[in-house]
């Protein structure tokens, strides 16, 4: 598949990726300089290591930020207690993912910034690792990694695929149709998160036999275990909430801050907690909240939330999972405007919330069906401030509906995430290790 149009597409990319390397140098010393990349490690965008590399059999985890490489982790984790004498290398692209997941990964597995897509770097890169397999996480489809990849006989494979439209109307053209035609056939296991994304992979002619359900990653993240600190700070946050109606915004503030001043006059001691996409995007809200006249306190300066505080702003990183927990009603963001992708919901019905959402949940579409279908109040989409108003007025008024929604999400989460990293590990274990030892002479046990 991919055929003599396929190469030449590849080397029209491969030869404009090399002229580019020098601009991209620029653009990697601009972002550095504007703290998006790493201030002491940014070398490693340009595949150079910080590390050495252990001897023996090395297997490369890439995702390109921190969602992808929350999903990662159980995965590689399971491969540990399965395989303790292989080598896991673990990249992703941003300094965001770096900065929360270099605490999250087992002892042992080395961390590093991915190289960009041009032939030095993707080609110093594979030099170096010499990685038996590579898996990539969503939609990492770039072609010197892939072709470079199989150029030297390594297995590739790509867990919890996903394409939005947009990609797939973008690959779907004629001029890259056959380059991505010719990447897919170099994949021995395409993992997709459901039926419609294993229809798009093969409408872009990856072969059928690759193509294999196990269930989506991202219900793992839901799985993670809080730490001990997580555990002390849940519990001094509890303390501070007591006795209060609590909800959690999460990733939108604009539709929720309207709600909130709608529901504040009738629950006068009601606290709304609001985490933004982007921490940076923390200041900003506390700012305009503060224009409102209302009490406000950012995560991030430690102070503790008192029985004046209207609105807790949370600018950190890597706390989500824990913070659900604090609150009995969830709202998810990045889902009540048009063109957006929505985010992930699983983590808020782990953690037993009320799970409400807008109806532009793009990327996690299939994951709201799977749990209507469950349990059709595990979730509950709303149109706007007036429907979500109205919704949360309901569910702070009404406990046996309140506790019947949460009870319904987390049964569904249970029952949707059963099994999934045993049935991701099986699919690896048969299509791609199996054939990266057989290949590079090395014993599977």
């Amino acid at each position: 598949m991919g055929g003599e149009m396929g190469k030449y597409v590849y080397m029209v990319y491969r030869t404009l990726s090399y002229g580019l390397s020098p601009f991209l140098y620029l653009h990697v010393q601009c972002r550095r300089l504007q703290g998006l990349e790493h201030p002491l490690r940014w070398q490693e965008r340009f595949g150079r290591p910080s590390l050495p590399r252990p001897p023996g059999p090395l297997l490369w985890f890439h995702a390109v930020s921190l969602g992808e490489g929350m999903a990662a982790i159980p995965i590689i984790k399971h491969c540990i207690q399965q395989r303790p004498d292989l080598t896991i290398l673990m990249t992703t692209t941003t300094t965001s993912a770096f900065n929360v997941i270099k605490d999250r990964l087992p002892l042992g597995v080395i961390y590093q910034f991915a190289p960009l897509d041009t032939p030095s770097a993707m080609d110093a890169f594979l030099g170096y690792w010499d990685p038996s397999a590579i898996f990539l996480i969503e939609s990492e489809l770039w072609p010197n990694l892939v072709l470079g990849a199989s150029r030297k006989g390594i297995v590739v494979a790509l867990l919890n695929a996903r394409m939005s439209s947009k990609s797939f109307k973008l690959w779907s053209a004629p001029v890259a149709l056959p380059l991505i035609s010719l990447m897919l056939s170099r994949f021995s296991l395409i993992a997709p998160i459901s039926t419609i994304e294993a229809i798009q992979y093969q409408l872009l002619q990856a072969r059928p036999f690759t193509i294999n359900f196990a269930g989506d990653l991202k219900y793992a993240v839901g799985n993670a275990e809080a730490s001990e600190q997580e555990c002390t700070i849940m519990e001094d946050l509890q303390l501070q909430l007591a006795n209060r109606p609590v909800w959690m915004a999460a990733s939108i503030h604009k539709v929720m801050l309207g709600a909130h001043k709608v529901l504040v006059k009738m629950y006068s001691n009601m606290l709304t907690i609001i985490v933004p996409r982007h921490p940076w995007e923390g200041r900003q809200i506390v700012i305009e909240v503060q224009k409102e006249g209302l009490n406000v306190v950012l995560r991030s300066s430690g102070e503790k939330i008192l029985a004046s505080t209207n609105i807790y702003v949370v600018d950190t990183l890597g706390e989500l999972s824990f913070l659900y927990k604090l609150a009995p009603i969830a709202v998810i963001g990045g889902s009540f405007l048009p063109g957006l992708a929505g985010h992930n919901i699983s983590e808020a019905a782990a953690a037993g919330c009320a799970v409400l959402t807008g109806h532009h949940v793009g990327h996690f579409s299939h994951m709201v069906l799977e749990m209507q279908r469950s349990n059709p109040l595990s979730v509950m989409k709303v149109s706007g401030k007036l429907e979500l108003v109205e919704a949360l007025k309901e569910l702070f008024s009404n406990a046996e509906l309140l506790e019947a929604r949460r009870m319904a999400a987390k049964q569904s989460f249970f029952a949707l995430s059963s099994g999934i990293i045993t049935n991701i590990w099986n699919l690896i274990d048969l299509h791609v290790l199996r054939k990266a030892f057989l290949a590079k002479d090395v014993v599977v046990k």
